[in-house]
């Protein structure tokens, strides 16, 4: 029986090959001592009491010893429960008494939150861990046997009901996950990449990390994302392919170290999050490096879609075509599929896919429909198969009797050269229910001026879906993912 052991299989393969390392401390490890570091750690939680299905709360940076947990997770059946350590200990607390996990870990620079907490728990501090971690010698332990659907992790996501649900991530999905990306990415085991998403978001595991891991390449691991940073490790371990949200891309493209950094080894960058203006595109085009975009969702994949680097220009906004396990289709509200350029919600199928959301069966069923996850992206589909986002469902707004897609909006407005970002949302109207309002932010010595921003609209929109009111920000508001955060703007 497949046993998922990937790490112990390739200590058999390239024993002393580096697997991880961290960019700011230098620390590196093989994979060789993976797996000792895991089948330690697997049989010190057996010891305690641990059995397959418990869960194990990490609240910490991403690191070397997060890796191993992995690892340990895939040998014993544990599910890890990677937790935001930008929340409030109370909001900590929920995800305590939702999952009730064995054990929690934390690191010490968080001890503010552990301090705070009222469900008692047993605490383990991560460096006391990886000073156990540091002279474990080779053990045996035999990897346990458990079915494909078992979790791996819990991963919390916002709830529209103000509570998070814990997505299922299973050990299917992150064995399709990997066949997917390894397949659509031309993953290789010399590749080599750099880590820069918290672990507590899946772009910090499935984007690129646990793919990479499956083929027996090389992780940067990248604690927090400084663009500076960032640009000389690429340069300096010569990596291959890089997962970034498009502030970062921007960011880096900014920084003064752009024009004077060696990034030739880089095949592509793989963008997701958001649509990445042209311009954007073109300034890494003229470096030489090519993007790559796509589609994903903690509770699918994440990956899903991509659009090849090479029609990054001519599909610009597209988020390509399904990635080769993705099981894809648009549907109208009465359930029937769209046709070619209509608009439908995103509804995916197959091994990819949760088995549901933790302990919470209401919102299980309410997004699985029939075998199909319901994920509320609309998007449209052109002729030639290309898939193009147009929005969420919960983000359009009527005006008129009119559906108005902020996303549509936000692109017409990323077109204008002065504009860096764009974010439209819809807010009441007592003649039209609800009209736009956009909030922008410009280029360095970039004039602002709402009329213009206005009438640049009104040549390339409908009536309907041009803002009536536009704002000027120093600096967007972003969530942990690097995307826009529209609960804060207008308040």
């Amino acid at each position: 029986m497949y046993r998922k052991d990937w790490i112990a299989k390739w200590a058999a393969y390239t024993p002393e090959k580096i697997a991880v390392t961290e960019c700011e401390t230098g620390r590196s490890i093989t994979y060789r001592r993976l797996n000792e570091q895991s089948k330690f750690l697997s049989n010190k939680l057996v010891q305690k009491g641990f059995i397959k299905g418990e869960r194990l709360i990490v609240v910490a940076e991403h690191c070397l010893e997060y890796v191993a947990l992995f690892s340990m997770a895939q040998k014993t059946g544990i599910i890890i429960v990677p937790v935001n350590y930008r929340l409030s200990a109370s909001e900590i607390d929920y995800l305590i008494a939702d999952c009730r996990p064995k054990q929690i870990i934390v690191e010490r620079k968080f001890e503010h939150l552990a301090k705070g907490l009222k469900e008692g728990v047993d605490m383990v501090w991560m460096e006391d861990l990886a000073s156990e971690l540091t002279s474990v010698q080779m053990s045996a332990f035999e990897s346990r046997d458990f079915d494909e659907s078992h979790p791996l992790f819990i991963l919390y996501t916002s709830g529209t009901t103000g509570r998070p649900k814990g997505a299922i991530y299973s050990h299917k999905m992150l064995l399709w996950n990997s066949l997917n990306t390894t397949q659509s990415l031309e993953i290789v085991p010399h590749d080599q990449t750099i880590v820069c998403t918290p672990a507590f978001h899946t772009g910090g595991w499935n984007v690129l990390l646990t793919p990479l891991l499956h083929r027996g390449a090389s992780i940067g691991i990248l604690k927090k994302f400084d663009p500076d940073v960032l640009l000389k490790a690429m340069e300096e371990k010569g990596t291959k392919l890089l997962f970034g949200v498009p502030t970062m891309l921007k960011m880096m493209a900014d920084s003064k170290l752009f024009d004077t950094i060696d990034l030739s080894e880089i095949r592509y960058f793989i963008v997701g999050g958001e649509a990445l203006p042209l311009s954007v595109i073109h300034t890494w085009h003229d470096k030489g490096v090519k993007i790559r975009q796509g589609y994903g969702l903690t509770e699918v994949g994440p990956n899903l879609t991509s659009l090849h680097q090479n029609q990054a220009e001519q599909k610009i906004g597209s988020i390509g075509l399904p990635n080769f396990y993705t099981e894809l289709k648009l549907l109208a509200q009465n359930g029937e599929e769209v046709a070619s350029n209509e608009i439908g919600e995103i509804c995916l199928s197959g091994p990819l896919v949760t088995p549901g959301y933790w302990n919470n069966d209401k919102a299980t069923k309410e997004a699985i429909l029939q075998g199909w996850f319901h994920t509320g992206d609309l998007a449209k589909m052109d002729d030639d198969g290309y898939l193009y986002i147009v929005d969420r469902i919960k983000c359009m707004f009527i005006s008129g009797g009119e559906n108005v897609y902020p996303a549509e909006v936000e692109r017409v407005l990323r077109q204008m050269p002065e504009i860096d970002e764009a974010a439209v949302i819809g807010v009441a109207s007592e003649q039209w229910g609800e009209v736009g309002k956009a909030f922008v932010t410009v280029g360095n010595g970039a004039i602002f001026s709402s009329d213009s921003i206005i009438e640049y609209c009104t040549k390339h929109l409908a009536k309907f879906k041009v803002p009536k009111d536009v704002v000027l920000l120093d600096e967007m508001p972003k969530n942990d993912s690097g995307k826009i955060d529209r609960k804060k703007l207008n308040t």
